[in-house]
């Protein structure tokens, strides 16, 4: 099983503006295998010394250096910790505190020092649903199932769900006379699926409030349409598997929902190439690395896609945008598209971190702008 903690979106709007004299950014790959998790906390250890020594060249005082240090140390002995594991760690660490969170993506191992964090990498698992749920629903049985990844899937128990429609109606079947008097049979089993439908939503509130995964329906009508009706989850996805998932196994409900969340991200880049196609003849988007500077920084950044890996060393000017490119990377510059990606997220715009083949030109990024400028 994979254990993740992504972000919230207050939790990023806290790490996009946070800024420090040392800031450091880990990633890292793990495994939820504990067996082979040794591996990661040799990697951390020298990740530590490439940041401490980044640190030591840019004059910062070892009184700062060293709480950073001994952070990292403390983490990499906590075998609680690193029992409980996803497919990557990204790591915030400064002088006063460490965050960390357990990804599904498998991320490049990188270490970032600079007066900001460094979270183009931690975007993608942002804006790329790789996590998702599946509701397997049917008029006998209702089941939730966990997609991470490319793990396998697995079924989740949760307390709130009923057990079925009839548990629900406090009936032998779902087929019996509805409380206002109206005919049993074919109305009467429609009212009572309306009301194992609800029972179910509410059943979900708990494990789903403040989440923004997917969640995939598995059902056959007349369940499918009933729960679409009444649901109250704003990100259940628009495709379903409709076929009955009455004793199918978690793993190939979990293969079937894949698919789908595949197509909704790729429905994501192939709407934005649309859109950027449309707007560059409008002079309204820009794969040009410091025109997105300026536009991100004066607000006017839609969208923008960018290269998950890519890193430009440099500094982006606060007030003008304007931008200074560094030949290598160190503690007194951070990645200005990185840089850029928080600013347009600042500003309400929205950024998807993609695989550079997934870029119109195939840039660093590319920007649809809500104004020419």
């Amino acid at each position: 099983m994979l254990y993740v903690d992504i972000p919230s979106q207050t939790e990023l709007g806290h790490l996009i503006s946070a800024r420090g004299e040392a800031q450091i950014s880990i990633y890292l790959k793990t495994t939820p295998e504990t067996q082979h998790i040794d591996t990661a906390r040799t990697k951390l250890k020298q990740l530590t010394q490439d940041a401490v020594e980044q640190l030591a060249q840019a004059g910062v005082a070892k009184r700062t250096i060293w709480p950073i240090e001994e952070q990292l140390h403390d983490l990499m002995d906590d075998d609680d910790f690193w029992r409980l594991q996803a497919n990557s760690l990204a790591i915030f660490v400064t002088p006063d505190s460490l965050r960390s969170y357990r990804l599904p993506n498998h991320l490049s191992e990188t270490v970032q020092v600079a007066d900001r964090f460094h979270l183009k990498p931690l975007l993608r698992a942002v804006s790329m649903p790789q996590h998702a749920f599946v509701l397997a629903l049917a008029e006998n049985e209702v089941r939730v199932i966990e997609l991470l990844g490319d793990q396998p899937a697995q079924e989740i128990r949760l307390p709130d769900l009923p057990k079925d429609a009839a548990s629900v109606a406090g009936t032998a079947n779902v087929n019996s006379r509805s409380y206002s008097g109206r005919q049993g049979g074919g109305e009467g089993q429609k009212h009572h699926l309306r009301q194992y439908a609800r029972a179910v939503d509410a059943g979900l509130r708990a494990m789903l409030s403040g989440r923004s995964e997917p969640l995939i329906l598995a059902a056959t009508d007349p369940l499918l349409s009933m729960y679409r009706s009444i649901n109250t989850y704003p990100h259940l996805a628009q495709h379903a598997i409709t076929t009955s998932p009455a004793r199918v196994p978690a793993h190939e409900l979990g293969a079937q929902a894949r698919e789908i969340v595949d197509g909704i991200n790729d429905a994501s880049i192939k709407a934005f190439g649309a859109l950027y196609a449309a707007r560059e003849n409008e002079g309204r988007a820009t794969t040009q690395v410091a025109r997105a500077a300026r536009a991100a920084t004066f607000g006017a950044v839609d969208t923008l896609l960018v290269d998950m890996d890519s890193v430009v060393p440099g500094l982006v000017d606060e007030t003008t945008g304007e931008v200074t490119f560094d030949t290598d990377q160190s503690a007194v510059s951070y990645g200005v598209i990185d840089e850029i990606a928080g600013r347009v997220l600042a500003n309400g715009g929205k950024v998807i971190a993609v695989r550079r083949a997934d870029i119109p030109q195939e840039a660093e990024l590319a920007a649809v702008l809500r104004y020419a400028i």
